[in-house]
């Protein structure tokens, strides 16, 4: 028997709505964005009946694997830079500014320091200081940006801070916190750093993890904001497209904030 046309289209639509449901949305998004994405996407789950596979990692090593050939459809970087590379590569696009972080500075509960006093400590030959790894985490590029505002108060601090800066996160061979443990929190308990750098919401969460850790206010003179990149793979179905509007929808932007984030609705 011949299929009538609307039949026919009706049937295929359903096949590709099956196909698109059964299909997992593969999420690739930045280490500071764990804990948040994952409340996001599990009340996703729950209001769509889609599967979605989270992979945090530092965006710089989730790009190059994206851009060696990953399973990703969903890319959620702690920068606009990796994704816009993607999209210059066709990979998809636009990328949207989704959410904002700033750094701060986590320290050890005897380091005496404040806001105003943070640059000396840091500069102080005695300071062990703490940082991610530039170009593979954009937390690491942040600092080195901190870095540089420092020098227009001191010249010689950019070299000085650069220099004795330990790169203890984010890059390919960086030691892994145990299961379980918040990454930051887990580096400053093992006492590698005195004071480290990283963003607002890392702080808080390690604070969390380990109450006599401090969290200092980066100066204004010295601050340094982040802004999170959102792009989807070109050839991605349905749910993947659904997802990246979710993040962006009063919801997902209000469980973000709810992590210390900075949303296009905060208020």
């Amino acid at each position: 028997m011949k299929i009538s046309r609307p039949l026919y289209l009706i049937t295929a639509l359903s096949l590709c709505s099956f196909a698109a449901v059964a299909q997992p949305v593969e999420l690739y998004a930045a280490g500071s964005l764990k804990a948040a994405l994952n409340d996001v996407t599990h009340a996703y789950e729950q209001q769509y009946k889609v599967t979605v596979s989270n992979k945090f990692g530092p965006s710089g090593l989730l790009r190059k694997e994206i851009e060696a050939d990953a399973n990703a459809t969903v890319f959620a970087s702690a920068n606009m830079k990796h994704p816009q590379a993607l999209q210059q590569a066709d990979w998809g696009g636009p990328v949207v500014l989704f959410a904002r972080n700033q750094l701060c500075a986590l320290t050890q509960p005897e380091v005496n320091v404040s806001s105003a006093t943070l640059l000396d400590v840091m500069l102080d030959q005695n300071t062990k200081l703490g940082t991610s790894t530039p170009k593979a985490d954009p937390s690491g590029d942040y600092a080195w940006k901190l870095f540089e505002l420092a020098e227009q108060l001191i010249p010689g601090s950019y070299q000085k801070l650069s220099d004795k800066a330990l790169q203890l996160t984010g890059g390919p061979t960086s030691p892994k916190a145990p299961k379980g443990l918040n990454q930051y929190g887990w580096v400053m308990s093992e006492k590698q750093a005195d004071v480290f750098l990283t963003y607002c919401t890392n702080a808080v969460l390690a604070q969390k993890q380990v109450p006599e850790l401090n969290i200092i206010q980066i100066p204004a003179a010295l601050a340094v904001g982040a802004n999170y990149g959102l792009i989807v793979d070109k050839d991605a179905m349905t749910p993947s497209w659904q997802l990246a509007m979710y993040i962006l929808s009063p919801k997902g932007q209000q469980i973000l904030q709810s992590y210390g984030f900075v949303t296009n609705t905060t208020k």
